[in-house]
C-alpha cells in the first residue's frame, strides 16, 4: 500500500546540506508527491524565521494506518475521579 499523503519537512543544516535535522513539518497534506513538490519553494520562503545557515525542504510520504492497528495509550484517570 502506497503513502496516504505527503507533507513538507523543513530541515535545518549547520554546514551546507550536511548534518541536517528536521526542524519543522508544514501542516498542509498533499495527495500527490507532485503537488507537494510544487509547494516546496513557498514552504521555504515562509520558514525564514528558523535559525539555521541553510534550510532544505523535502516531501515526505506519510502512511495512514487503520485506527485498529495504532498503538493506543490507556487513559490515565486520577484515583479521585474513579467510581466504584
Amino acid at each position: 500500500m502506497g503513502p496516504a499523503y505527503f507533507v513538507i519537512a523543513i530541515m535545518g543544516c549547520a554546514d551546507g546540506s550536511q548534518a541536517c535535522t528536521r526542524v519543522a513539518t508544514m501542516p498542509t497534506q498533499y495527495a500527490t508527491e507532485q503537488a507537494c513538490a510544487a509547494s516546496v519553494q513557498s514552504a521555504l520562503a515562509s520558514s525564514t524565521d528558523l535559525d539555521f545557515p541553510t534550510l532544505v525542504a523535502e516531501c515526505k510520504p506519510v502512511s495512514a494506518r487503520p485506527s485498529a492497528t495504532r498503538e493506543q495509550k490507556p487513559a490515565i484517570v486520577p484515583a479521585s475521579a474513579r467510581r466504584g
